[in-house]
């Protein structure tokens, strides 16, 4: 059985298993077998396992993996959306002016 540091899927155990469905499509039919038999021994997700021989299913019925890294960030990964588009002064919304309600200062305001 693989040990959790030689499987194709890096940070295996922390992905989400929308993460892990998509990058499961990038494996071939080893590396597939390698992660289900790790999956069935320590987690037994029920749905992971499914989406695995369905998928492994497909590659020995002629099925080519997709093209991508396994190691890439996943979308729903935290560290990945860390690292997306910042607020710039660009970026940022209009200016809110705050209500005149209560402000002294403001001249449109009865006294």
């Amino acid at each position: 059985m693989a040990e959790h540091d030689t499987l194709p899927l890096p940070d295996y155990d922390h992905l989400s298993v929308d993460g892990l469905t998509s990058r499961i499509r990038t494996l071939d039919v080893q590396g597939l077998e390698t992660v289900l038999e790790y999956e069935k021994a320590h987690a037994n997700r029920l749905q992971v396992v499914m989406v695995m021989e369905n998928r492994l299913r497909s590659l020995r019925q002629g099925a080519q993996p997709s093209g991508g890294d396994p190691a890439a960030a996943a979308a729903d990964d935290p560290a990945h959306a860390s690292t997306g588009s910042k607020v710039s002064e660009a970026t940022s919304g209009p200016p809110v002016n705050p209500p005149s309600q209560g402000d002294p200062t403001n001249p449109a305001q009865p006294r």
